[in-house]
């Protein structure tokens, strides 16, 4: 090869370099973070009831719950994170529907993903968020679900099994629909080795 053919070459890498970046940077969706799709429309997924995948997740008040805490209650897992802005269209009608559940064998437990403690604490507060909620660091929890956007719901029956996922933010009726549903049809409480 000659010096001129060395020159070209050197001088065309970075050019070359410089559009497969910016080739890079247009397929990714500005709707996704870490890989995470952001669900803005509600949908229901189909899920084959199986046990729900045990978790331990430490909250952001200091206390650490374990789903089998749980047990012989409908449980709601809200994949959820504070940048998010479907979560944050859906944080009053989730905040509402618990309040109005409580005294049911009913919980809810938010899971807030890629996200930064600090900011996961704004949310909780401003939207007035009056479950347990923590940060799942290591995404531990989520890799275990199968999430792959938020927000994400999933519902476990009082048995400790997966019965229902959702995708994108749910308001208060349809939320109330499935809760009734989960707690008329389901069976009771677990045997003792669920979870």
């Amino acid at each position: 090869m000659s010096k001129r053919s060395w020159i070209l070459l050197g001088s065309a890498l970075p050019v070359l370099g410089l559009f497969a970046l910016l080739g890079w940077a247009s397929t990714r969706s500005p709707t996704s973070r870490g890989g995470l799709i952001v669900n803005s429309t509600l949908g229901e997924l189909t899920v084959s009831p199986a046990p729900a995948r045990p978790f331990s997740l430490k909250l952001l008040d200091g206390r650490t719950l374990a789903l089998a805490d749980l047990r012989g209650k409908v449980v709601m897992v809200d994949f959820w994170a504070s940048w998010c802005p479907p979560c944050r269209k859906e944080a009053p009608a989730l905040a509402e529907v618990y309040r109005d559940y409580a005294g049911r064998d009913v919980e809810f437990v938010g899971v807030d993903i890629w996200d930064r403690r600090e900011d996961a604490q704004e949310f909780v507060t401003r939207y007035g968020v009056p479950y347990p909620n923590g940060i799942d660091i290591n995404g531990t929890i989520a890799i275990d679900y199968g999430v792959r956007g938020i927000p994400e719901k999933f519902f476990i029956g009082r048995d400790g099994t997966l019965l229902k996922k959702f995708v994108g933010p749910m308001d208060a009726a349809t939320l109330r629909r499935v809760l009734d549903g989960l707690l008329t049809s389901g069976p009771g409480p677990p045997a003792a080795d669920t979870y």
